[in-house]
């Protein structure tokens, strides 16, 4: 869907009104627990920022106190929890000026807290927050840059949208679905429909906590008390399901949702939320009933990383876990594929260690007691207080339960699940973690089959595309390119950047019919035959019309679309020629945009006799060409030509002095059912423009003569008479060997850039001249190469229509 500007909207940019529309879209709707997390969340989506955090001020307004963040962990970036108002924190400078603060890696060196922040640089925004109770927004980036002005921006939008839920009060009536808890005594305040929950009425609470974990089924126990308990929780949001006993019948389901408030001075830390029945969306769920809900997630779990993720949903929660790691076994190291909480500081020192890339890695050598468990294949569980090596024992001081995960006659990885509480395991529980330790062995080693191949099919795709682009006199190109993520199935889209004499290049996108490995190959075939046919001088249709002949005499079933424009980086001219693709889209240097109307022909391997017509393009300094693949464009939602002209539209909003952030931003919206080229090029216009003069040789007695006073002319014409003697030395042992051994038409050009000739000589003869290895005193030829060679910076050949051109440059010595 285009993005619609409206009035006042003008000048801003789509990224600006995207921010916009999503902080309108959440602070509409109902108050939730996570609005506020979510607010957050669009300064990392919009603005760049790697952690965003607010603060409040406290009672007593001397302190800012944590209420929520988003992003890395905060001990990462050296965020507090707090700082004082009356400091010199950014966070604080922000709330007293009442003005945003910006800090690159320079200032924030001279700032105290530098001091707690990693060494690589980032940089650090504050901003203040204008509804009440007021506070601060805090952001940090770790870009080169910072935040740029569209990124200050967005972050001024969050900051502004930002609105702190309501809580319950310290004192008087809460709303029926809160409670509020005191950290420091354990006194907890119920509105009435959570006591209704609890089947408690006014009369028969005490109002102490441990009343509640009475009722509570025991299994739930250490879930519900990582909440509660203040060592356990965290600032910002938390949320889980527990089950109360009932006078009759099975448990209640019951969700809590709470966040922990900072009290300040001599004020205590509350914990305050909302309690709701969960019984409608979740009932008594027997260990039977958990095994086929795991079986059914690892069924679908593609790859290893969702392997982890569905075993981690299915044990974590209803073994009431406070950690759980999923590692790979291989060779002798557990590689981690997924931890649960993913912070580092969850994790014994030996892990954090090991932290070299997103998850860490271990040696199995260094934990026997794991090793032993590996070897004997069946799952181990330690209660509290059993003796183990450190680096298991701080993975659950609670308990301890690590499963191997078998697949055949081999182990896949290991499972490790911990408990901070002491833990009582089940006869129910233990058969739960011996079924799902045999089905998650069965699911990883699938898994891994597949990433392989996946990795395979990315590496067979990365080696048929052009591994970088080459730099362009008077132009800037980029290209991208974005797999489908459906299957493993390689796609046939491809593009390429094609120099050519005479300061041309060709700028190819085509796209095979399918999505196979046939498809890639013939992808590569049709890249390759292109480019060489570009290159021995072809024109555009004919270039075209020989990959077409090409394909069909290969028989293949596919066929291919493709796109062909040769753009003169000298004159700002072009010609396109299509083959059923999509045609180039223009942006002009005004920010005005058009889809190219350039005439088309079949797709190639269609038709044996085709015409391929070529079409003019005029190309203005600042202008932007754009091709792209039918995937960027064409979805269930859109047909193919709404999603050119939102292309197009997408387009002209974007800044082309910045060509890969262009490119990032219109494939930001990809639908990726298909897989997707784009390849922009920015016209500029050579700052130094060529001489060129050209020649046409006769073959008549003269002829080399003449070539040498047209050469003797030209040069003089041009103030280019430091080298004329080697110049009309080179001129006349080409001409003369392009007289002697070819036959046909032969052309002499001359073109001086700055202070560089270059003299070229085109014949109709496809073969090159050989450099003599020796000659003899009695040789009768074979010399002019070698003195060519001998007084030109540098020489080679050039294929060229129908034949070749040898060439030599020339550079005065000053």
């Amino acid at each position: 869907m285009a993005n619609v500007v409206g009035e006042g909207a003008a000048g801003r940019s789509t990224r600006t009104l995207r921010a916009e529309a999503a902080l309108t879209a959440i602070t509409a709707e109902p108050e939730t627990p996570d609005r506020l997390r979510r607010l957050l969340e669009q300064a990392i989506v919009f603005a760049g920022a790697v952690l965003v955090a607010v603060y409040t001020p406290s009672a007593e307004g001397e302190q800012l106190l944590l209420v929520e963040s988003a992003g890395i962990p905060r001990t990462l970036c050296g965020v507090r929890d707090g700082y004082s108002v009356a400091g010199r924190s950014p966070a604080a400078e922000a709330v007293r000026g009442g003005r945003p603060v910006w800090l690159g890696p320079t200032e924030l060196a001279a700032q105290a807290q530098a001091r707690r922040v990693p060494a690589h640089d980032f940089s650090l925004a504050a901003l203040p927050v204008r509804h009440d109770p007021g506070g601060c927004l805090l952001a940090v980036s770790e870009r080169p840059g910072g935040f740029d002005p569209e990124d200050r921006v967005c972050l001024g939008l969050v900051a502004d949208s930002v609105a702190f839920p309501g809580s319950p009060a310290a004192d008087g009536e809460l709303p029926p679905d809160t409670f509020s808890l005191a950290m420091d005594t354990g006194r907890v305040r119920l509105g009435d429909e959570v006591l209704n929950l609890f089947g408690l009425g006014p009369d028969d609470f005490d109002g102490r906590v441990e009343t509640l974990m009475g009722l509570t089924v025991p299994e739930d126990l250490p879930s519900v008390m990582s909440v509660v308990e203040a060592d356990h929780l965290t600032i910002g949001e938390r949320e889980l399901e527990f089950r109360v006993l009932q006078p009759t019948g099975p448990p209640k389901w019951l969700r809590l949702r709470g966040r922990l408030l900072q009290g300040g001075e001599g004020r205590p830390a509350r914990l305050v939320g909302s309690v709701a029945d969960a019984s409608t969306l979740r009932s008594d769920v027997t260990e039977v009933a958990r095994v086929q809900r795991l079986a059914a997630a690892l069924a679908t779990a593609v790859t290893v990383r969702d392997v982890g993720r569905a075993v981690v949903a299915a044990l974590r929660g209803p073994l009431g876990a406070d950690r759980i790691a999923v590692a790979e076994l291989e060779g002798d190291r557990l590689v981690v594929t997924v931890l649960d909480p993913p912070e580092p500081d969850a994790w014994p020192d030996l892990w954090r260690t090991e932290w070299r890339t997103e998850w860490p890695e271990a040696p199995v050598r260094t934990m026997p007691t794991l090793a032993a468990v590996l070897r004997e294949g069946r799952p181990r569980i330690w209660p509290a207080g059993s003796p183990l090596e450190t680096s298991l024992a701080e993975v659950g001081p609670g308990g301890l339960a690590v499963l191997p995960l078998p697949a055949g006659n081999r182990m896949a990885g290991a499972c490790l699940i911990g408990w901070d509480a002491p833990h009582d395991f089940g006869a129910d529980e233990r058969a739960l973690l011996t079924a799902a330790a045999g089905l998650a062995g069965q699911a990883l080693m699938r898994a891994r089959a597949f990433d392989a191949e996946h990795e395979l099919v990315g590496m067979l795709q990365r080696q048929l595309l052009p591994r970088r682009l080459p730099r362009l006199p008077g132009a800037v190109a980029v290209a991208r390119y974005l797999p489908s993520t459906v299957g493993l199935e390689l796609g046939g889209d491809w593009y390429d950047v094609i120099p050519l004499p005479d300061n041309h290049v060709a700028l190819v996108i085509g796209d095979v019919q399918g999505h196979s490995a046939g498809a890639a190959t013939l992808m590569g075939q049709m890249r390759t035959a292109l480019r060489a046919y570009a290159v021995e001088g072809h024109a555009p249709d004919v270039v075209v019309s020989r990959a077409n002949r090409l394909l069909i005499d290969m028989e293949s079933d596919l066929f291919a679309t493709c796109c062909y424009v040769d753009v003169d980086l000298e004159e700002g001219s072009a010609w396109c020629v299509r083959a059923g693709h999509l045609p180039p889209v223009l942006r002009h240097p005004d920010g005005r945009t058009e889809i190219a109307e350039a005439e088309g022909g079949p797709p190639l391997g269609v038709m044996t006799q085709a015409d391929f017509p070529m079409s003019p393009l005029r190309l203005q300094p600042g202008t932007t060409v754009a091709l792209t693949t039918d995937g960027l464009v064409e979805s269930h939602e859109a047909d193919i030509d709404e999603g050119m002209d939102d292309f197009a539209r997408r387009l002209a909003v974007a800044d082309p002095a910045h060509l890969g952030l262009v490119a990032d931003a219109l494939l930001g919206r990809a639908a990726r059912s298909d897989d997707v080229a784009l390849l922009l090029m920015r016209y500029d216009g050579m700052a130094l423009r060529p001489l060129r003069e050209s020649w046409t040789v006769w073959r008549v007695p003269q002829a080399v003569g003449h070539a040498r006073r047209f050469t003797r002319r030209t040069l003089r014409s041009w103030g280019a008479t430091e080298d004329l003697d080697a110049a009309l030395l080179v001129v006349s042992e080409l001409v003369t060997n392009a007289l002697v051994h070819t036959e046909g038409q032969v052309r002499l050009d001359l073109t001086l850039v700055g202070d560089r000739l270059r003299l070229a000589v085109a014949d109709a003869s496809p073969r090159s001249p050989v450099k003599p290895s020796s000659i003899g005193w009695e040789a009768t030829g074979g010399r002019g190469i070698l003195l060519v060679e001998a007084v030109s910076a540098a020489w080679g050949t050039l294929p060229v229509s129908g034949g070749k051109q040898v060439w030599a440059e020339l550079v005065p010595h000053r």
